[in-house]
């Protein structure tokens, strides 16, 4: 497959990997996929039966650029691993001449959290050492952007101790291997804002080679504010040589929903905070796709990498199992869409204060 690299960004350094070097992703002509998207099914069979405002809200999600995900479940396949890859780009360059696809990388395993937890043990390091030379070989020299390992450095701890190092090996291993690719910019795993501290995030960053990418993604699996985690990227940067980010704006549009559980109501007040981390409700889409940030000098974009309008399990109406389209979350998604980096002033858990209480967002996740 010939590689076509997008005359806007002919000049510039697609790997990027040198801090000082210009953002490989502006300007950039972004795949829109037709294909193999239920959310542009979605937005025709609306348009077909004449509901027009719920296909202009799908809309909002159908025709912009968003990751693709693969993992596991595309060993089987046409082709195997590599054959999900190669099909993907070369697909890509069929239907979309000159376009650059968006790609996520999730292979590790993280299916529970307890001190006991292997995640396969090392057989399954073994596996996915070799889906990471699979999967690489099938890009080859296209040109691509890849979110590596969502959700891998922040569920760390949800492994037996002994297994730790043994997932951060795994990591560098991937890494080294992604970074090869000619004509890729990657970015790795960060967690996000409400979750780890910066310090800790930008130490396992160096282990796994963060300096041999362009940089690092944040917010992939939560809500938490845009500009929040633009303030939490700078200082994990800070730590990490330099290194840019893209924040993903897929579902945080109206911020995350926290609420209290209270201990003791008695002296002292003691109370922990909650946040709602299963399809809180009355959530929207941020910021769309665009380079134009908070931060240019760090933030290389914002990006729909979260898969808006996919279940995350079965909680509050979601269907299972966990990544099955989700046609009544996207819409919600869509029709409570803003374009805020962070919360208005007088509005708590994305709404003016007073128009919904926590236990309303939290829906069936809320324990009181």
């Amino acid at each position: 497959m010939a590689v076509i690299v997008p005359a806007a960004s002919a000049q510039v350094d697609p790997r990027g990997v040198d801090s000082a070097s210009p953002n490989p992703l502006a300007g950039v002509p972004w795949f829109v996929d037709k294909t193999w998207a239920p959310q542009y099914d979605q937005y025709h069979r609306y348009a077909r039966r004449g509901q027009h405002g719920k296909a202009a809200l799908m809309a909002k999600i159908a025709l912009q650029p968003q990751f693709k995900w693969f993992g596991r479940w595309n060993q089987d396949d046409k082709g195997g691993t590599y054959g999900a890859a190669r099909n993907y780009v070369e697909r890509v360059q069929e239907e979309q001449p000159g376009s650059v696809p968006q790609i996520v990388v999730m292979r590790h395993q993280g299916k529970a959290c307890h001190s006991r937890y292997t995640a396969g043990g090392p057989a399954e390091d073994e596996r996915t050492k070799r889906w990471y030379d699979a999967f690489a070989a099938g890009i080859g020299n296209a040109r691509v952007v890849v979110g590596f390992e969502p959700d891998s450095l922040g569920t760390v701890e949800c492994l037996a101790k002994s297994r730790r190092k043994a997932r951060l090996d795994t990591l560098r291993y991937g890494i080294d291997v992604f970074s090869q690719l000619p004509n890729a910019t990657i970015y790795i795993e960060a967690g996000a804002s409400d979750w780890e501290p910066a310090a800790r995030t930008a130490k396992q960053l160096r282990y796994i080679g963060v300096s041999k990418v362009r940089g690092f993604m944040l917010n992939v699996t939560h809500e938490d504010w845009t500009a929040a985690n633009v303030k939490h990227g700078v200082a994990i940067s800070r730590l990490t040589g330099g290194k840019h980010f893209i924040v993903n704006t897929s579902d945080n549009g109206r911020g995350p929903v926290h609420y209290r559980r209270w201990i003791s109501r008695g002296t002292p007040k003691i109370w922990r905070r909650v946040t709602v981390w299963c399809h809180p409700l009355k959530r929207g889409l941020g910021p769309g796709p665009t380079t134009q940030t908070m931060r240019p000098d760090k933030v290389d974009g914002y990006f729909l990498i979260g898969r808006p309008g996919y279940s995350g399990g079965s909680c509050n109406g979601g269907p299972l199992p966990i990544g099955a389209w989700f046609e009544g979350r996207a819409l919600e998604l869509a029709r409570n869409a803003t374009n805020w980096v962070r919360q208005p002033r007088g509005y708590a858990n994305g709404w003016p204060r007073g128009k919904y209480t926590a236990r309303q967002l939290a829906g069936d996740q809320y324990v009181p």
